[in-house]
């Protein structure tokens, strides 16, 4: 049986609290600097989210940020920035819909199509990223920004009337027009003032499970883990590192296609100029916020999803509802900060506890009367040793001590973290 590591867990719960802690403390800083109340606006915003109708959108909100990150998440494990997430979910969503809205299946089927669709048109935005890092060595954050551009002139040239784009009646927005109610996805309703939880929501949180059973219980998940630790460590092993670099950025951006399904699905059954924009960097934040855990990303997801929502009333107030903007930048610097001193202070305290452990044996030996094993006798340097090799070659060394970066990846100190 495993045992169970309780450093490791308040370390890992550490690095979210204290970013948390410290985005907090420096917006309440800034609340002061401008002569604002640095505490009536905390007041309104959980006032505000104590209302079902806000609860429902904090939920449906959460659904499409927990998705998204999970995208990002799958490239930090494979130490991969995908920063194009935003760029797949809106061309996907896009093309999603204008497919949805040209044809008229059965239900199911017309969902279904719709949500494959999406899911391909992500993973093959994505995958461009992939092929030019694999074959070109092209950085995925150079490529991915680059095709975030892309994919917004596309979007805009794809929605002109001439092309496949309608303008409502009376309307400047430009849509791709109404998928058939049979591609509506069905949500929960809570009411009649609540509105409902979107339907897709729940497929975000199965999304959630086989993330973590696929990452942590099988072999792919160990391959991609392995080879974003080391990549020439995992090609060693007989595992096809390209191979592995490839199929995530397609995994990734194939989940970032699905990030669009809650609002397309449930709520607005078209794709316009008004569709969310911004997803993806904000499961940017989440994913580092989370440490790519479901569970915490979940947490994460509803956090942010709470800043957004409960602060849309602080302008009725007096107060500038971009209060929750400045505080969600500050959680990213503060998430990168915060995780560094965490991980310097893991490092510090194993070599603490293998010195302990090393005291401990040599007290043990010297009560015994046993002498304590110090290895082969000291000979000098030979010629064809390791430099810097000391002459029992044990003990612990800096360059071999076990770390976690932000990503989520154990690597040694001289790796360096992920991020």
């Amino acid at each position: 049986m495993k045992k169970f590591d309780k450093d490791r867990l308040i370390l890992g719960f550490a690095g979210p609290v204290l970013a948390l802690v410290v985005a907090v403390a420096l917006t309440t800083v800034v609340l002061l600097v401008s002569g604002t109340n640095p505490w009536e606006p905390y007041r309104i915003m959980f006032e505000s989210a104590s209302y079902v109708d806000v609860q429902v959108l904090i939920v449906n909100q959460a659904g499409t940020y927990y998705l998204a990150a999970l995208a990002v998440a799958i490239g930090f494990r494979m130490n991969l920035f995908n920063i194009g997430v935003d760029g797949q979910y809106r061309l996907a969503a896009m093309v999603a819909a204008l497919v949805g809205a040209s044809v008229d299946l059965p239900g199911p089927l017309q969902i279904a199509l719709i949500v494959i669709v999406a899911m391909l048109v992500g993973a093959l935005w994505s995958g461009i990223a992939g092929i030019l890092k694999t074959t070109r060595g092209v950085s995925e954050v150079v490529s991915t920004i680059m095709l975030n551009s892309i994919a917004t002139s596309l979007v805009a040239w794809l929605i002109l009337p001439k092309n496949f784009g309608v303008q409502p009646p009376g309307s400047n927005n430009l849509t791709t027009g109404d998928i058939p109610e049979s591609g509506w996805f069905p949500g929960l309703n809570m009411g009649v003032e609540a509105g409902e939880i979107y339907g897709f929501t729940f497929v975000a949180a199965a999304c959630g499970i086989v993330y973590w059973f696929v990452l942590g219980r099988t072999r792919f998940g160990f391959d991609l883990r392995a080879t974003g630790a080391s990549e020439s460590a995992a090609q060693a092993s007989g595992v096809d590192a390209k191979k592995m670099i490839l199929t995530a950025m397609l995994v990734s951006g194939g989940i970032a296609g699905l990030a669009g399904m809650p609002t397309l699905l449930g709520d607005t059954h078209t794709y316009s100029l008004d569709f969310p924009t911004g997803v993806g960097f904000t499961g940017i934040t989440i994913a580092l916020l989370g440490r790519n855990n479901p569970l915490g990303i979940a947490f994460s997801a509803l956090l942010i999803a709470f800043l957004d929502k409960s602060s849309a009333s602080l302008d009725q107030f007096g107060y500038e509802k971009e209060i929750a903007t400045i505080m969600q930048g500050l959680i990213v610097i503060s998430v990168v900060v915060s995780y560094e001193l965490v991980r310097r202070y893991g490092l510090r305290r194993q070599q603490q506890k293998v010195g302990e452990e090393l005291a401990a044996g040599g007290a043990l030996a010297t009560t015994t009367g046993t002498p304590p094993d110090n290895g082969p006798p000291d000979n000098g340097p030979s010629d064809g040793g390791p430099s810097g090799t000391g002459s029992s070659g044990t003990g612990p060394s800096d360059s071999d001590s076990p770390v976690t970066d932000p990503s989520g990846n154990d690597k040694t100190e001289k790796e360096g973290s992920a991020l």
